[in-house]
């Protein structure tokens, strides 16, 4: 493996997307670390155990410390595009691989999601492999046309979630990507080696598995990922 503190840091390209109408920002960083190929490795080489009751698959700890060789660029994107003034702090780092049997996933599994209400928190997704491994949706919800769900919204989503279950029956069994009459998708970001995408926390999102049958639990055959979460005000 090189060196990550030695070699070159490459030109970094970003793109703000805004999906739907709440025109949330999707911020996309390509060539973020020039680190893939060192990160991948580790990752295939990590101790992955059990990820809890909601992701779909296994996660084994790692360091955030890469992204020190971007602070500059990172804090102009927490600045400019989400509003960001004080230093952030990483709250979770880890690589993730999905390894669920589509008949293995849970009801919650199988529809869109978000990962907190909080508006300063930003999730943060760093694909190491290309787009056949799968990148990640961004959706609204119909009943209630929500596309976050902020805390003064979250008491009348999970009611519209059970409206949703008494007209449609459970949700069906499997990676939830495309329209259906609960969610409407309204955009995506594919995977691509190096890329990097950041996103506040309370996007209904969901990843995208274009091949369920390929999952693995071998982390040099799966869908792994670096997957963090980062605090600002």
């Amino acid at each position: 493996m090189t060196d990550p503190a030695i070699s070159p840091l490459p030109e970094a390209t970003i793109t703000v997307h805004r999906f739907g109408l709440e025109r949330e920002p999707v911020v996309q960083i390509d060539n973020f670390s020039g680190q893939a190929p060192d990160l991948l490795a580790k990752g295939r080489q990590a101790d992955f155990g059990p990820a809890g009751a909601f992701y779909p698959g296994r996660r084994a700890p790692a360091q955030p410390d890469y992204l020190a060789r971007r602070n500059n660029l990172m804090a102009e994107v927490m600045r400019r595009v989400f509003g960001f003034h004080e230093s952030l702090r990483c709250e979770a780092a880890s690589f993730s691989l999905v390894t669920l049997a589509e008949d293995a996933l849970s009801p919650p599994q199988c529809i869109p999601h978000y990962d907190d209400t909080g508006a300063g928190i930003i999730a943060v997704m760093h694909y190491l492999l290309g787009p056949e491994s799968g990148g990640t949706a961004f959706y609204r919800h119909r009943r209630t046309g929500f596309e976050t769900v902020s805390p003064e919204r979250e008491r009348g989503y999970h009611a519209a979630l059970e409206e949703d279950d008494r007209q449609f029956g459970a949700p069906s069994c499997g990676y939830y990507y495309g329209d259906s009459d609960r969610y409407e998708m309204i955009g995506e970001v594919a995977a691509a080696p190096d890329r990097m995408i950041l996103y506040r926390g309370r996007l209904l999102h969901s990843g995208v598995i274009p091949d369920p049958g390929k999952l693995s639990d071998d982390p040099a055959q799966g869908r792994l990922t670096i997957n963090m979460f980062l605090e600002g005000r």
